[in-house]
């Protein structure tokens, strides 16, 4: 057994202390990941490891040097019982990575627990230890724990995959129970809120009821929400029997909230469905090269607009199927994903397969220029998997059946290729689907909602509804107008604007979104003046506002619809 001892009495300084004692091989390697599954850039966690050092069982140094950016060699020959020491710095907000203060302390083990070389199948024990002044936290995770005593916790893993997918926090928190199909669940809320928990325990039984009667069956035993409240962050990740989320307070339920989930509580149960329904869409059915991940590198995949994509269409649906929301609002959330991928220039210049291949590289390096040069895997994937639901229901069967498919695969152990979803298609309909699934998913044109929604009631319409004055994203600074994104072939690009430019004055007027807005809408060539770094430039812009496209959606025929959206 690996022991690793976690001790926080450094926190004010966001230090952890990690002790790692174990029996040792002969010039023993230790290693620790270089990114954490679910999130799909190079994190460098090993930047955050100080001081490490190793002794023997007589307390005398060893010697133990860093051969990689994320590994290093213990040269032992003569001892076994090895204790290794070192500091982790953690002030990471996020869900990716560990943060420590007085209010909080959360770990993701993948960034502050090293593993041993050709020892992580051996079972892993965390002992946990507060200081005085913080010993009435409480703890929340996935891993079995204990507490013998006010202030320890241990915590027993199978191995260290299952260690570095179990994260942790103690804090002061909210919760309540409940279970869904009989598996027991956890909901914790850290951070400053107030939350109406009788309501949001009231809509996560239902969603997480929904999303196991369409699969079955669940491929986890418990489960853990855990949940940190904030001002305006927002995002999550998910782990094999547990999801961390993180939210901006006025996203959870208020004491007299609406029947009809208002838009900002949507949007966190959003969240919790989306990361929920990753138990199995990643966490167990997975890319083929996924099945046993290689955490020192990249893992490329063409396939996360299946992973990703599904998941965004089916966290949106089953709000509705669970009854949380209204047929009305899924329709408005329907029309925003499809409005953000009409307004996404990118998507005319890269397939969806080609954004999950660049994720590594592009979607979690957000520029100014990733919506002209890109698409996204979550919002084209998930109209994707729109596309092929309701082509799957003109042919007699739906996605729910190929969810299952995958489903029943996984327990066999068949995970998903390139061919798995056309192959899947044809057996669910008897029909060739090559070319519609190629379409859809290997080429740059345009989905064909025009002509799948109106087969399900609904009439699909475009219009421009909105302008981005001369093709810019803007907003008023104090110093001027700042230019966020600038859209390619726009007015601006073509009078060479870029982002990060501050407009100072249109026309000889003193610049602000209003006015610019009103220009856009008139003839002729307006001179603008602009801050680039430091250096006044002067640029000739032409009058005309770069339009948006949004789509009208109408229900044309109700029963149409419910043979989609009633299970």
């Amino acid at each position: 057994m690996l022991h690793y001892q976690i001790e926080f009495d450094d926190y004010r300084q966001h230090l952890i202390h990690v002790t790692l004692r174990f029996l040792a091989n002969p010039n023993q390697e230790l290693w620790l990941p270089t990114w954490i599954p679910g999130s799909y850039l190079i994190r460098e966690f090993s930047k955050h490891i100080e001081s490490v050092q190793a002794s023997d069982e007589a307390g005398r140094l060893l010697s133990i040097k860093k051969t990689e950016k994320n590994r290093w060699r213990l040269f032992n020959n003569d001892h076994e019982l090895i204790t290794v020491e070192y500091d982790v710095y953690a002030y990471d907000l996020s869900v990716r990575g560990a943060y420590v203060d007085q209010t909080r302390l959360y770990v993701n083990p993948a960034c502050v627990c090293l593993g041993l070389q050709d020892q992580e199948q051996s079972p892993c024990e965390v002992e946990i230890f507060l200081p005085d002044e913080l010993r009435h936290f409480q703890i929340a995770t996935g891993l079995p724990s204990k507490s013998l005593v006010k202030g320890r916790f241990t915590l027993k893993a199978n191995n260290y995959d299952q260690l570095i997918d179990s994260p942790f926090e103690l804090a002061e928190q909210s919760r309540f129970s409940f279970e869904a199909n009989g598996i027991p669940h956890e909901f914790v809320i850290s951070g400053k809120h107030n939350t109406n928990l009788d309501r949001l325990q009231a809509d996560i039984e239902k969603i997480c009821q929904a999303e196991i009667n369409l699969f079955g069956s669940a491929p986890f035993q418990n489960y853990t929400f855990m949940t940190m409240a904030t001002g305006n962050s927002y995002g999550g990740l998910e782990h094999c029997n547990s999801t961390s989320l993180i939210t901006p307070r006025d996203d959870l339920p208020k004491e007299h909230e609406t029947q009809e989930p208002s838009k900002d509580y949507q949007r966190f149960l959003g969240l919790c469905s989306h990361e929920y329904f990753h138990s199995w869409l990643v966490k167990f059915i997975r890319p083929e090269n996924f099945a046993h991940y290689d955490l020192h590198k990249e893992g490329y995949t063409s396939l996360l607009w299946i992973f990703e994509g599904f998941t965004s269409y089916y966290d949106d649906l089953i709000l509705l199927r669970s009854g949380v929301i209204s047929q009305k609002s899924y329709l408005d959330l329907l029309k925003a994903q499809i409005d953000r991928y009409l307004q996404n220039p990118g998507r005319l210049l890269q397939s969806v397969s080609e954004s999950s291949f660049d994720a590594w590289i592009k979607f979690y390096r957000q520029d100014e220029n990733s919506n002209n040069a890109g698409t996204s895997y979550y919002n084209k994937g998930s109209l994707v998997a729109l596309c092929l639901d309701l082509g799957l229901r003109l042919r007699g069967s739906n996605l729910d059946a190929l969810m299952r498919r995958l489903y029943e695969n996984a327990q066999k152990g068949i995970q998903v290729n390139e061919l798995s979803i056309f192959e899947l298609c044809h057996e669910l309909t008897g029909d060739n689907w090559v070319e519609q699934i190629n379409h859809l998913v290997n080429t740059t044109a345009e989905l064909p909602l025009d002509q799948l929604l109106p087969e399900f009631g609904l009439s699909y319409g475009l219009k421009n509804d909105k302008a981005l004055p001369f093709g810019l994203k803007i907003v008023d600074k104090a110093e001027g107008v700042m230019i966020q994104q600038v859209r390619r072939d726009s007015a601006a690009a073509k009078a060479g604007l870029s982002a990060n430019d501050v407009i100072l004055a249109i026309d000889g007027i003193k610049a602000s979104e209003k006015l610019l807005a009103k220009y856009a809408k008139q003839q002729g060539t307006f001179t603008v003046y602009a801050f680039r770094r430091d250096e006044l430039l002067r640029f000739e812009i032409s009058g005309g506002e770069n339009a948006l496209t949004t789509i009208e959606l109408k229900i044309e025929d109700q029963n149409k619809l419910d043979r989609w959206l009633k299970v």
